[in-house]
């Protein structure tokens, strides 16, 4: 193997000497030509003072060089006086690039550490990865086995978050043969946002595991279906709107996903929102959820009726009206319509009332100051 031996660094100074013996100068000659004091060159050419960019440009125009060059030799000399490369900067780089480090420890999701061996374990048991390089990647145990390779790591972040919860929430032996008839249960719920509450117990009555886990900064999941074995589906929702056209959009679509026997995970980022992705866009399976969604919650019949009679005069009253002969909440009715162009988002906001605070009552939750308390990590 060959060996190198680091070259020595000089320091500026000495380069100026050999130019001043070239041209027979001395240091007062020197000064006199730079215009500054005698002790501050005797200074610069002895090491004891560096070359600022001002000097740097003065001692250019006096040789006939560039300042980058007196610049250039200064930094190679002030840095061959630092002390050794800290390669912790190089691991830690590494692992925050792997990791939302500081979101996971600040929503406690793992111990706060000094120690970076104890933080970089930590860190890769709770991502699921054996070293900081790998890309991060959510593995579900479907009847597909499929892996969910994130846009960020944030994603998988709140993924291996909802996969802890999903462990503490208790339901029934899924058994999707059962459940396509008990769908209709579930779609009673949305007349009233009180009725919200009442969502988790009939979902684990069906085998479905629901968890809620706040958003990641920087991350635009709305919702996944995964699972934890062959029998046990999960949603996780992230509620990034707190809307209850979005909330039951987001459910019901992730629902669809486990009734039509999609057998594998999916995770839906830019699902609703006016940035959602438009549905020719989408895969067959996630149009087919999103019809699904649609025709569950308002029929495609009635509100296309609803439409052709009323447009382009909606009013509240009339969306209200037409909301409960459907038996839906009024706000659901508005989401479509702003979904179908219908009427802007400015519309009816009133209708579009908040469920998170009734959700999270009965659900497994992981933010806005519900903490489970289950930390990884020591």
């Amino acid at each position: 193997m060959t060996s190198y031996t680091e070259a020595e660094v000089f320091p500026p100074g000495e380069f100026i000497k050999e130019e001043l013996d070239a041209r027979g100068w001395t240091q007062t000659d020197f000064a006199a030509v730079l215009g500054r004091p005698l002790q501050a060159v005797n200074e610069i050419l002895n090491g004891k003072r560096g070359i600022t960019p001002d000097t740097a440009k003065a001692i250019g125009n006096a040789f006939g060089t560039s300042a980058e060059m007196w610049l250039n030799l200064e930094s190679a000399y002030q840095l061959s006086l630092s002390g050794p490369t800290d390669e912790l900067v190089a691991k830690r780089s590494e692992l925050y690039a792997h990791a939302p480090v500081t979101d996971v420890i600040k929503r406690g999701w793992i111990a706060d550490t000094d120690d970076f061996e104890t933080l970089q374990r930590n860190v890769l048991a709770f991502m699921g990865t054996e070293c900081a390089t790998d890309a991060p990647t959510f593995a579900a145990a479907a009847r597909k086995s499929t892996s969910y390779v994130a846009h960020n790591s944030a994603e998988v972040a709140w993924l291996r978050r909802a996969e802890t919860l999903a462990t503490c929430v208790q339901a029934k032996r899924f058994n999707k043969s059962q459940i396509t008839g008990r769908v209709a249960d579930i779609r009673d719920l949305a007349v009233s946002e009180a009725d919200v509450r009442r969502i988790p117990r009939a979902l684990a009555e069906m085998g479905i595991r629901l968890v809620i886990v706040e958003p990641l900064p920087k991350m635009r999941m709305d919702g996944a279906v995964f699972w934890m074995d062959s029998k046990s589906p999960v949603i996780a929702l992230s509620l990034r709107f707190d809307r209850i056209d979005s909330f039951w959009y987001t459910l019901t679509h992730e629902l669809a996903h486990v009734v039509n026997g999609d057998g594998r995970m999916f995770c839906d980022v830019n699902m609703v929102g006016e940035k959602a992705q438009k549905y020719e866009d989408k895969s067959e399976e996630e149009k087919r959820a999103d019809d699904f969604a649609s025709n569950l919650l308002v029929p495609k019949g009635e509100l296309e009726n609803f439409i052709a009679r009323v447009a382009p005069l909606y009013s509240r009253k009339r969306i209200a009206g037409f909301a409960n002969r459907i038996g839906i909440h009024p706000g659901i009715v508005v989401g479509q319509l702003q979904f179908r162009g219908e009427i802007g988002y400015w519309h009816s906001r009133p209708l579009l009332v908040k469920v998170r605070n009734q959700i999270t009552e009965n659900t497994m939750t992981d933010g806005w100051g519900h903490d489970p308390g289950l930390t990884e990590g020591v």
